[in-house]
């Protein structure tokens, strides 16, 4: 049985959809699809618990990720016993410190900077359009910017998928997460807009933008410190 609420806090996707480490596949899948259907904001719940079943899911629901997963867990869960295994763990602990900043330089930072153009320019962008939104040229080079926008983003989501979470990054992975699911519903929003004019859908879009901002910032900061 799953558990009735996943430990969005904790690093361990496991513990996280509630199944132990000898799980089957079959087994994981249907945890995840019934704490989804617990915790899907649709069903009242919270998005923060969506996020970390989400994330748990990325690692456990594919068979590589999920073995690469536990090889890297391995070694850490194991007590140092002898002069060999401390230098096996020593070993260790600097791979999995390359292994995070590759990490951050090949997936992290072009994501960052992917992010940085949609994000950086929408407020001249809305600006612009704010002259006339019924303007034909004024809205034709807005939806040119929600569409450049969604071709960034889709590249966003490949690098998210490309490698596994480093250990220890679980926490960042899920801030970043969350970022990128803010950008991705403020640009539906925003193409919401564009096809009625509904005020709330601008509105609602601009937030989710802002607030995707001041999460990318505390991401920079989160960033450094992981390489610190």
């Amino acid at each position: 049985m799953p558990q009735s609420r996943p430990a969005a806090a904790a690093t361990d996707p496991y513990a996280v959809l509630g199944v132990s480490h000898a799980a089957t596949a079959a087994e994981i899948k249907a945890a995840y699809r019934a704490l989804v259907k617990e915790h899907h904001p649709d069903a009242g719940g919270q998005a923060e618990a969506m996020l970390a079943l989400n994330a748990a899911w990325e690692v456990l629901g594919d068979d590589t990720r999920r073995r690469l997963h536990d090889r890297n867990h391995v070694a850490a869960s194991e007590p140092s016993i002898n002069p060999r295994a401390a230098q096996q763990h020593a070993r260790s602990a600097r791979a999995s410190d390359a292994e995070l900043e590759a990490w951050l330089q090949q997936v992290v930072a072009p994501i960052d900077r992917l992010l940085a153009q949609v994000i950086n320019p929408y407020e001249a962008q809305l600006k612009a359009l704010a002259a006339d939104p019924y303007d034909d040229a004024l809205m034709e080079a807005f939806c040119a910017f929600l569409e450049q926008s969604q071709a960034r983003l889709e590249k966003v989501e490949t690098l998210y998928r490309s490698s596994v979470i480093p250990a220890g990054a679980q926490a960042f992975a899920l801030s970043l997460y969350h970022c990128l699911s803010l950008v991705k519903d403020a640009l539906v929003e925003l193409e919401r807009y564009t096809m009625g004019y509904v005020d709330s859908y601008l509105h609602d879009g601009r937030q989710m933008l802002r607030q995707a901002r001041r999460r990318r910032s505390e991401l920079q900061q989160d960033r450094r410190q992981l390489l610190g």
